[in-house]
């Protein structure tokens, strides 16, 4: 007896050893503990560990259901090794995670639908899941947790492009449209069936929006970027794409890690500071706009911004001011969240149903892919063993000191009464949920509810939520959306008003719409001077004789304002001309509409318009032509594979001249031959692609740059035209090169 308890007692120190050596553990199935020791949370905040890998592997993204429970995008496949071969294997999955003990911690996880390949995104919309796998966008319904009856949304949502490239965000907005980052496409389900739409292209991983609907968005260099403007009201012109009001830099890329973090340009001149510190992103991702009603005052609509590369999570502060944004780090030299684990990879955030902010940290060692990992990387990454460090995951919960969280409803059984009322609650994902909740319900028994939210005056945007839930319904009138108009006072419920009113313009409503454009110019409101000069055009088309007038008052008022002109150029698209013959427009309207009647002339479309899928760029198709053709002899890795290739990493042909390596992959190379100093007796040549049609002089430029990203010292460029130029230098001889020829021409001639 006492034999068996003292081995017990041995078991449990045991445990409580491997518990400390890494930092946190599942106990029972139930609790987790996390060490903080390795984390600097801002003051007032605690962050706490829900979920890890226990549960789950490499997650990217979530979202929540009509039950609050979380479900999580696992990327298995990404990067598996420092080679990155593998990852097209069907390794992905989305699982549902619960906390059936309502403790605060997932202590249950069931995999809802697997054998995906790469899935970067999923929604609950609509009473199913939109979700991502390979190029593809599904959505599935949900039976008893379980996938039923799925419908093919998008062929080509995520075609071309790198991984880190790809379509993903799947975010709902307040529009009742799905936006994207990286895609220049938008969905909707409207009456049974799946609308894609062109929108402006945005961002490069995740998306977010503020609690009026524009959106924000970031990419790998820049910490924040956001539009001026709601989505798609500058880009009815199809000739003229506007510069001044989206896609704009919103603040500083500087960033304050606690310590060295290997980096991908960490070699390069500017890139670390003089301690060898991270001095600006490199790896900037998954914005969110706080909208939870948990956090202090003066958090709310705070921009949160993850910086894997650094091991960090910044804060930053949205200053709107009229029609335009900028933002500011919230502490100078000090991050919201900042940690020397440099496994802490935050990748997404979200606003949850209880106020909190969720963390999606894939918590790996690799998070650059292969295409654009510089051999530094490699070699840094490899002797901290961070390409070990695979198949874990995390996800954490950021939550306020000072203040509860909310409790959450049960949304699957919530009346529409009770829906309406959530309209109105601090917490945006709640008030989100509520409006697409009622929108499924199909109850038109609270249209007179939402009439009433829509005239009031709410900070939170009820009044906005109020009237898209009456255009899912299809319960709005020209009557309501006129009276929202004249009895508003909150210029942003007029400015999405007046595009709801662009569906209901007729011969009959022209005289209407004049009085109320005139009455609302009157109020002499820049927020609403511009949402009414795009919002007339529909109008305009029925009588420009009429709002001509009116848009050029606008125009002279705002004469200098650049985003108030690209509003007009878009409103004006068909009425350039009469415009310019009419009005006598101002130097800066003149000079885009010029351009953009030269444009239609030339048929140059905004490229938004012609794009479909995404391009894939150099260093990625360089990475696949090098592995369907120089991989197979010279190793994934470019170490070379015994008695049939030599190695390409470390040597003087991928170090040295570029029009040598060009002519010896257009040419091939006959042995034996010295690389590095050792002879390689082979019987074989390596074969020229010269004469292969399906490879062209970029292909081998790109070909070219893979390796000097992945397998040069330093990596040097080389041009189209210096590869034509190598190929017309065709060998003496039997066409193939030799060691001496390689070495005696002078290549640079």
């Amino acid at each position: 007896m006492a034999k068996t308890k003292r081995f017990t007692l041995a078991i449990a120190s045991l445990l409580v050893l491997s518990m400390v050596l890494v930092g946190f553990q599942q106990i029972a199935g139930t609790r987790l503990i996390f060490s903080l020791d390795d984390y600097r949370v801002e003051d007032g905040f605690e962050l706490k560990l829900i979920a890890s890998e226990s549960l789950l592997k490499a997650p990217v993204s979530l979202d929540f259901d009509n039950k609050g429970r979380m479900w999580v995008v696992e990327m298995i496949g990404y990067m598996p090794n420092l080679e990155g071969i593998g990852e097209e294997e069907p390794t992905g999955r989305i699982s549902i995670l619960e906390d059936r003990n309502k403790d605060g911690v997932a202590d249950h996880a069931k995999v809802f639908l697997d054998k995906l390949v790469l899935p970067r995104a999923l929604a609950h919309v609509y009473g199913g899941l939109l979700y991502v796998d390979g190029p593809k966008l599904w959505f599935v319904e949900i039976i008893n947790d379980k996938p039923g009856k799925k419908t093919l949304v998008d062929p080509v949502y995520a075609e071309g492009g790198n991984v880190e490239h790809s379509s993903n965000g799947l975010m709902m907005n307040i529009d009742n449209w799905i936006y994207n980052a990286n895609y220049n496409f938008r969905y909707q389900l409207r009456n049974g069936k799946w609308l894609k739409e062109v929108t402006s292209d945005r961002g490069q991983w995740g998306i977010t929006k503020d609690n009026f609907g524009r959106l924000y968005y970031n990419n790998n260099s820049t910490t924040l970027q956001g539009d001026f403007v709601l989505p798609n009201k500058v880009i009815r012109n199809k000739y003229f794409k506007p510069v001044n009001a989206e896609q704009k830099r919103l603040t500083s890329n500087r960033v304050y890690p606690l310590h060295q973090t290997s980096v991908n340009r960490g070699y390069q001149a500017g890139v670390l500071d003089e301690k060898g510190l991270l001095k600006e992103v490199t790896a900037a991702c998954g914005p969110l706009v706080y909208r939870g009603g948990a956090f202090p005052e003066g958090y709310d609509q705070n921009v949160f911004v993850c910086v894997p590369e650094a091991n960090l999570i910044k804060r930053t502060i949205l200053n709107v001011k009229d029609i335009q944004t900028t933002a500011s780090q919230a502490t100078e030299g000090n991050e919201f969240i900042a940690s020397t684990d440099e496994g802490f990879r935050p990748v997404n955030l979200f606003n949850g149903p209880d106020g909190a902010i969720y963390v999606v940290d894939m918590h790996r060692g690799i998070i650059q892919h292969k295409a654009y990992i510089s051999q530094y990387l490699t070699e840094q990454l490899a002797s901290k063993k961070l390409d070990t460090l695979q198949n874990a995951g995390r996800i954490l919960k950021i939550t306020s000191k000072a203040n509860k969280l909310n409790p959450i409803p049960d949304f699957t059984k919530a009346t529409a009464s009770q829906l309406v009322a959530l309209l109105s609650s601090p917490n945006g994902w709640l008030r989100d949920r509520a409006q697409q909740v009622l929108i499924q319900k199909k109850d038109r028994m609270v249209v007179n509810q939402l009439v009433t939210l829509a005239k009031a005056e709410n900070a939170l945007s009820t009044a906005i939520h109020a009237l898209y839930v009456l255009d899912g319904l299809n319960a709005l009138t020209f009557e309501t959306l006129s009276a929202v108009v004249k009895q508003s006072k909150q210029p942003e419920t007029i400015a999405h008003a007046l595009g709801l009113l662009e569906r209901f313009a007729t011969p009959q409503r022209v005289a209407a719409m004049k009085t109320m454009s005139t009455e609302l110019l009157a109020r002499n409101n820049e927020t609403i001077d511009l949402y009414l000069s795009m919002a007339l055009n529909p109008w305009l088309k029925l009588s420009d004789a009429t709002f001509l007038p009116t848009l050029s008052e606008i125009e002279k008022k705002y004469a200098t304002q650049k985003v108030v002109q690209e509003a007009l150029t878009s409103g004006l698209d068909g009425k350039e001309e009469i415009y310019l013959a009419s009005m006598n427009p101002s130097d800066l309207l003149k000079g885009n509409l010029t351009l953009t009647l030269n444009n239609r002339q030339k048929k140059q479309l905004n490229s938004i318009y012609v794009a479909e899928v995404n391009e894939v760029d150099n260093r990625t198709k360089g990475l696949k032509l090098f592995r369907s053709i120089c991989a197979t002899c010279h190793g994934a890795d470019g170490k070379g594979i015994q008695d049939l290739a030599p190695p390409l990493k470390g040597s003087e042909y991928i170090d040295g001249s570029m029009k040598r390596l060009a002519s010896i992959i257009l040419h091939g190379v006959s042995g034996p031959i010295h690389v590095n100093g050792k002879l390689y007796q082979l019987n074989n040549e390596m074969p020229a692609l010269l004469n292969n049609k399906d490879i062209s002089d970029q292909d081998i430029v790109d070909i070219i740059q893979y390796t000097q990203n992945a397998l040069a010292k330093e990596g040097k460029r080389i041009s189209a035209a210096d590869v034509k130029k190598m190929r017309e230098r065709k060998p003496v001889g039997n066409g193939v090169l030799t060691e001496k020829q390689l070495l005696e021409d002078d290549f640079e001639k």
